[in-house]
């Protein structure tokens, strides 16, 4: 399949596996990532997740520690910018969905990026939703020595090679709520 083809599948399993949770069990799941995901972000100075949209799985309850680093999220001036990161909490609309940290917050460069995804397979190549965004920060976080974790749900874990093209990253390990695996 092409990358736009295992998008739409992707989308469509990662939808009506989430419409199979009741609300308790998505968020006995989503409480399970962050007990998963804290070990690393405890450790960090500033760490990245993001404002989750539609059926992705939500990580911001790994903030609600009071021992929380400083978290940032990624941010936008407008649909076509290059995305940066702001500390603080999302207090506005993101103009690519979701929401962000308003204009006035600190950009910061994370040490560690909790990455969004429809699809990871065995060696760390990310499926992402094809907006671009991921794909054009990454390099320059990595460069910067930042540890890339994607995360969701355990059926975004594919057990075969995901075409990858020459600019994509690919991710220092994978958690969702049933674990962490890191690549090597």
């Amino acid at each position: 399949m092409s990358k736009v083809e295992l998008r739409a599948a992707m989308r469509r399993a990662r939808k009506s596996y989430v419409a199979s949770l009741d609300s308790s069990e998505r968020e006995t799941r989503e409480r399970a990532l962050a007990v998963v995901i804290w070990p690393l972000a405890s450790q960090a100075r500033c760490f990245a997740i993001y404002s989750p949209v539609g059926s992705e799985i939500d990580p911001r309850l790994v903030t609600s520690r009071h021992d929380c680093p400083s978290t940032a999220y990624p941010a936008f001036t407008d649909a076509t910018a290059q995305m940066t990161f702001r500390s603080g909490l999302c207090a506005e609309d993101c103009p690519v969905g979701g929401v962000q940290p308003p204009p006035q917050a600190i950009a910061v460069i994370p040490e560690l990026v909790f990455v969004p995804l429809l699809a990871v397979d065995p060696v760390g190549n990310r499926l992402g939703q094809g907006g671009g965004h991921y794909d054009r920060a990454l390099p320059a976080l990595r460069t910067n020595g930042a540890t890339l974790i994607g995360i969701g749900w355990e059926m975004q874990r594919l057990d075969f090679a995901l075409p990858a093209d020459p600019w994509d990253v690919p991710l220092d390990g994978f958690a969702s709520p049933s674990g962490l695996e890191m690549f090597s």
